[in-house]
């Protein structure tokens, strides 16, 4: 789609809504920028502000978010980021917009439509699959813990969208955004090269303004990365803020959920809205009281007098990327941060006692998000998973395998001593001997890298190559990650990243938000079939 035709959709989509001009400051990049009224662009404070001056509704809101879903993703550039849409949507938005006019407000998110990757439980009409056939249909029984906050909040529930399945942990020649269900996700930046994964079509959702906000979910790499690649922000949690209760896993030990959407406002607001303790996480207990004002640091000055450790290490894979982070650490520098060469020890030293935990941790889990959210499936573990792959190899199977669901099948559990041993062995060296190190040492508040190489093309012989990651070392300690737009190589997104120890995310997000304010890199896509050089 051509600028100019999507300057025209946003005008019409706001007219139909009733609103003249924006209200408020925007949150991803100023209205003005894409036409007056580019309502579906813009952040949840100013649809509020709109909704609250009667110039919008949540079910005309909703309605706009699902023609554009029909027109741009199901159709036009055919993105394929959503896998099912909320047949309840509007019916949960009328009900937000009476209780608007009665005079309650839950919260900035009533009203906002939000998008969850369909590996995160939801209690209504709509399929939680993890993008696997063998879990086509298949009803959670209860709401994941976020997607009960967001309700309360007020939030809209618009559909799932589509994700690399099994959170690309089924092959090790995967081709992330693809999966039996949902086929593959295109990247709105260019719809050959790969939207990066798990979280695929959280990220080309976001970038495509499918929805006010995006939900991701991340082991490694798996928000940040396709943020990165979709030219949105992606926060990857300290593990514990967030509730994994009803999220399909992978690794109880490195999963989590996380925002994803077009700016640090709408992030940090989201993060607030699904952040607070679980009795049925133990992993939230850590997390009791520590969710903080995300809102409060919001702050244009959150940068000054910082000190942060540019991670010399993660640099050096792409020498484009490169070149442009380098120059957009002046502008870290001009809002009043004081820049350190660093780098960050024992990198590599958990490369494979992170696989091994991962391995280990899979099949059990699964079983047990299986017995509790879905006991009425077809499957009921790992072992009929794998079984079903064979017998529908066809639709399931056509470009890759099932390597890892076979190796996580094959381990002998969580008691067995080579777990154990992992475990130990990639905290050790992720957080005291890594992250924890460095930054006490250099009395750092924050890390910062390039997020990663940019995208690269959709390749069904060879898989994913991914040009260089700084995911793995906030992963492994599971510690928080905050990816912001940095510009473009060759009309690819790339992201700059802020990594810092646990439970920092609100200096995290005012870092961020501080240098978003100042720099103002990402620009709406525009959906060209290929990039030109």
């Amino acid at each position: 789609m051509e600028r100019r035709e999507f300057v025209r959709l946003g005008m019409a989509a706001a007219g139909a809504a009733g609103a003249g001009g924006m209200a408020g400051r925007a949150q991803a990049a100023k209205p003005a920028a894409f036409g007056a009224g580019a309502v579906l662009e813009a952040g949840v404070r100013e649809q509020g502000a709109l909704m609250a001056a009667g110039k919008l509704s949540a079910v005309s809101l909703a309605r706009q978010y699902l023609a554009r879903i029909a027109a741009i993703d199901k159709a036009g550039p055919r993105l394929n980021a959503v896998i099912e849409t909320n047949p309840e949507a509007l019916a949960i938005a009328a009900e937000r917009d009476r209780e608007r006019a009665a005079g309650r407000v839950r919260g900035p998110l009533h009203g906002i439509p939000v998008l969850l990757k369909d590996n995160i439980a939801t209690a209504d009409r709509m399929s939680t699959s993890a993008g696997s056939l063998a879990l086509d249909g298949v009803r959670a029984t209860k709401d994941a813990h976020i997607v009960a906050r967001l309700r309360e909040a007020g939030a809209v529930i618009l559909g799932k969208t589509n994700l690399s399945e099994w959170a690309n942990m089924r092959s090790t020649h995967s081709v992330s955004g693809w999966s039996g269900r949902g086929g593959q996700t295109r990247n709105p930046y260019a719809l050959d090269r790969n939207t990066s994964g798990s979280s695929s079509g959280s990220g080309a959702a976001a970038a495509a303004a499918l929805a006010t906000l995006t939900v991701g979910t991340e082991t490694d790499g798996s928000i940040v990365s396709p943020a990165s690649s979709c030219g949105i922000v992606g926060i990857k949690p300290t593990l514990g803020l967030l509730s994994r209760s009803g999220i399909i896993p992978i690794a109880h030990s490195q999963d989590t959920a996380g925002p994803m959407t077009r700016s640090v406002a709408d992030a940090a607001l989201l993060l607030a809205a699904m952040a607070g303790p679980d009795p049925d996480d133990a992993a939230t207990a850590a997390g009791k009281g520590r969710a903080a004002d995300y809102a409060a640091a919001l702050r244009a000055d959150g940068l000054k007098g910082r000190r942060i450790g540019v991670t010399r290490n993660f640099f050096g894979s792409h020498d484009a990327v490169d070149a442009l982070v380098e120059g957009e650490l002046a502008v870290l520098r001009a809002q009043g941060a004081v820049l350190v060469d660093v780098k960050l020890p024992n990198v590599g030293k958990y490369d494979a006692s992170e696989m091994q935990v991962l391995l280990h941790e899979f099949a059990p889990g699964l079983q047990a998000y299986l017995e509790k959210y879905a006991p009425h499936a077809p499957v009921k573990n790992m072992g009929d998973v794998i079984a079903f792959n064979e017998q529908h190899a066809a639709r399931e199977m056509p470009y890759f395998k099932q390597e890892h669901l076979l190796a996580a099948q094959a381990k002998p559990g969580l008691s067995a001593r080579e777990y154990r041993e992992a475990l130990a062995n990639s905290h050790r060296y992720a957080r005291e001997e890594g992250i924890d190190q460095v930054m006490k040492e250099r009395n750092l508040d924050a890390l910062v890298a390039p997020t990663g190489g940019p995208a690269w093309l959709t390749d069904y012989i060879n898989g994913d190559h991914y040009g260089g990651s700084f995911s793995s070392p906030a992963a492994v300690a599971g510690y928080p990650h905050v990816t912001v737009p940095a510009g473009y190589v060759h009309g690819l997104p790339v992201g700059i990243s802020f990594v810092g120890g646990a439970w920092s995310e609100a200096a995290l997000i005012g870092m961020a938000f501080a240098y978003e304010e100042a720099s103002r890199r990402r620009r709406p896509p525009t959906y060209p079939a290929s990039i030109r050089l």
